[in-house]
């Protein structure tokens, strides 16, 4: 299903790229020819962010195109603004005049790759014509493997439940272990209860798609690092049901699964040196004469009672029993990726990945490969004192505690009970989409954290 989005090979032919920076202007346009110059001033090229100037050539091609890259404030308003500026370009082939360097020339290469995906199931969509030389500088093979993995993630979550149910997310992550050699089981149905998965088959049996619990492992050495995605493939909130206007963009429920599916590409493409574990509950929410009820109480693969004051809070029950099985042979690092709370997005809005983490060593690593890498994240606590809030009295947990504050602690001190045993773990609460066109990022699914995570992986600090 992925889109493969790269460079372009080396040409003779290809148009020079000159990044300039505003107080940069004066020096380059110095070194032009008069022509060149007049023409650059008369239009006030001023190196402003993603400014771009086409200077004509004797044939009326151009003879180099002159792109601005604004302050250092400027780009951290806006990333990927230059990448995204050069895959705007005419039909032609480009290279930049110097090598990129560092984290801001990653993220124009990377800005460029990923202003090339299009989601195009269901319609043609018009691609960018611009095609970029292989920067040097860079490692652009893995900002290839980055970009193809990421593309993943955004046509898992893109493509509506009619074709994106459970089964469908199975045969996604199938093909995945199948391209990297993995192994991958799969227990289904009735099966989850013989298997001791009673919250995953409670929230997925009113479907008329069975739930699953998929387990991919790949990699025999290493550190051991499990990932858990939370693969809801649509959310109608069960008896507690969604307004309309709440369930418009329940496809993205799943958006937790396609992004450790997306953060697994990665890792195997990058052949990490780590004992890999991907474990995704895959259910949809569904309203029928089985469905679950506000005020049932059902005990969890932990031996753990749960009394469901909210149908609508299931993706933290279903999440509760592949967690629980993670601890069962503890990791070095336990992540899940959720599409969890709509407290996390009043928040931090759509834009920042919230995580929480008892690790500090964890927690300063994430940030600073965040920041390296502009993938955008927050840590939010384990706040100790509202552990009484998912103590119903009734049961051990309580999957909705009233009130409405804290929403997105609640629901991470929830999950946390499950996994007592392993020495790091770390809660994404995202969002997983991109509610407006931005700079390499369309209106549409988007992966949040992958990225952060995969360079504190490459940096050997984490876990």
């Amino acid at each position: 299903m992925s889109q493969t989005l790269h460079f372009a090979p080396a040409t003779d032919d290809a148009i020079p790229l000159h990044l300039i920076a505003p107080a940069g202007v004066d020096a380059v346009l110095a070194k032009l020819g008069a022509p060149q110059q007049a023409w650059a001033r008369h239009h006030g090229f001023a190196g402003a962010l993603a400014e771009v100037c086409a200077l004509p050539g004797e044939d009326g091609r151009p003879s180099a195109i002159l792109i601005g890259t604004g302050t250092a404030q400027d780009r951290l308003r806006k990333r990927f603004a230059i990448g995204a500026a050069i895959a705007a370009l005419p039909d032609a082939t480009y290279a930049l005049a110097a090598p990129l360097d560092g984290a801001e020339g990653e993220e124009i290469a990377l800005g460029y790759l990923l202003s090339l995906y299009r989601f195009d199931r269901y319609r043609p969509q018009s691609r960018p014509k611009a095609r970029l030389v292989a920067p040097r500088g860079v490692d652009c093979a893995r900002l290839e493997r980055i970009a193809a993995a990421e593309a993943l993630t955004r046509d898992l979550i893109n493509t509506p439940a009619e074709d994106m149910g459970p089964d469908a997310l199975e045969a996604a992550a199938r093909d995945l272990a199948a391209q990297f050699g993995a192994e991958i089981t799969v227990t289904e149905g009735e099966a989850l209860l013989a298997s001791n998965f009673p919250l995953i088959h409670t929230v997925g049996r009113a479907a008329a798609r069975a739930p699953r619990l998929i387990d991919l492992r790949w990699g025999k050495g290493g550190r051991k690092l499990t990932l858990v995605g939370k693969g809801v493939c649509f959310d109608t909130g069960g008896l507690n049901l969604k307004p309309g206007a709440s369930m418009g963009l329940m496809k993205k429920d799943m958006g937790g699964a396609a992004t450790v599916l997306g953060l697994a590409q990665m890792i195997m493409a990058e052949g990490l040196d780590l004992s890999l574990r991907v474990l995704i509950p895959a259910v949809e929410n569904a309203v029928a004469g089985n469905s679950f009820r506000p005020g049932d109480i059902f005990t969890a693969r932990n031996g753990k009672t749960v009394e469901i004051n909210n149908t609508d809070a299931e993706g933290r029950l279903v999440l509760a029993d592949a967690l629980a099985l993670a601890n069962e042979d503890p990791a070095d690092l336990t992540i899940s990726m959720a599409t969890l709370t709509g407290a996390a997005r009043v928040a931090l809005g759509a834009d920042l990945a919230p995580f929480f983490t008892d690790d500090e060593g964890f927690a300063s690593a994430l940030t600073q490969s965040a920041t390296r890498v502009a993938d955008p994240v927050w840590r939010l606590p384990f706040h100790a004192p509202y552990e009484g809030m998912i103590e119903p009295g009734i049961a051990d947990l309580d999957n909705a505690p009233s009130g409405g504050m804290a929403g997105a602690i609640t629901a991470a001190l929830f999950l946390r009970r499950f996994v007592p045993d392993v020495p790091k773990y770390a809660h994404f609460d995202i969002y997983g989409w991109s509610p407006s066109n931005a700079p390499a990022r369309p209106k549409g699914g988007v992966g949040m954290g992958a990225r952060a995570i995969f360079q504190a992986l490459i940096d050997g600090t984490a876990p």
